[in-house]
């Protein structure tokens, strides 16, 4: 049996990126997916274009404490809870010109939202249940233009191995992706998008860019191997040796 198959999983950010490709994963293996996000309009068209009777999606921002909380008394048990989300606009700036807002931002979807996650949505898993999060090459191969990012996903990945031991058994891992094609790219190099992901990938070890399924199938596996918790998965094209 697939590991998320029969299953019922909540994925913030699950309308775009590499959430989407999990949710269109979870849906295809049989189980229920709850999508959250804060954009009312992106959610109306996940739920057109896949018109899927197993896929609900709630309008909820995961960094407003009250929010969270309300969306966990709605929901019931649960088996699984993945966070893709993350808002990093007007983050990608040298020092002097960071926006202390936009970093904000990032902090309150990539750590903060975790949190809260994990804060209300432990106490609705099932025995076997698991918390999945999504940190970032940044943290390791950090770059000019990056501090923000690059310390907001370092933090979450020590919130990660803290909350495997303090809500244990429920398993709590991250995956840390590499350059991965998904629209967030717009944020990080605007009209140079094409042109900076080409030449990373010649850098790379693997010869390309990641693709939003190669971080479906991390979480897929961090979702199904019980005896995996408080690991930081790293899915990157062997970006930490170059």
């Amino acid at each position: 049996m697939n590991a998320i198959a029969i299953k019922r999983i909540l994925i913030a950010g699950g309308a775009s990126g590499m959430g989407l490709a999990l949710t269109k994963r979870a849906l295809a293996e049989g189980a229920e997916v709850i999508v959250v996000g804060r954009n009312e309009e992106r959610l109306h068209r996940l739920r057109q274009d896949l018109d899927h009777s197993s896929l609900t999606t709630i309008a909820a921002d995961i960094a407003r404490e009250d929010q969270v909380a309300a969306l966990f008394r709605q929901l019931g048990r649960l088996d699984h809870i993945v966070s893709t989300a993350a808002d990093i606009e007007g983050a990608y700036e040298l020092l002097p010109s960071i926006d202390l807002a936009a970093a904000q931002k990032v902090v309150e979807t990539k750590f903060f939202g975790p949190l809260l996650l994990a804060k209300y949505g432990a106490p609705a898993l099932s025995t076997g249940g698991s918390l999945t999060f999504t940190s970032g090459i940044a943290a390791y191969r950090p770059a000019a233009r990056g501090a923000v990012v690059a310390a907001v996903n370092a933090a979450l990945e020590g919130l990660v191995r803290a909350l495997a031991v303090e809500l244990a058994p429920i398993r709590v891992n991250a995956v840390s992706p590499g350059w991965v094609d998904t629209p967030i790219w717009t944020f990080v190099a605007g009209d140079r998008k094409d042109e900076t992901l080409s030449a990373m990938a010649e850098r790379l070890p693997v010869g390309r860019i990641g693709k939003a399924d190669d971080i479906a199938d991390a979480i897929e596996f961090l979702i199904g191997n019980g005896f995996t918790t408080g690991t930081v998965l790293h899915v990157e094209g062997g970006h930490r040796l170059i």
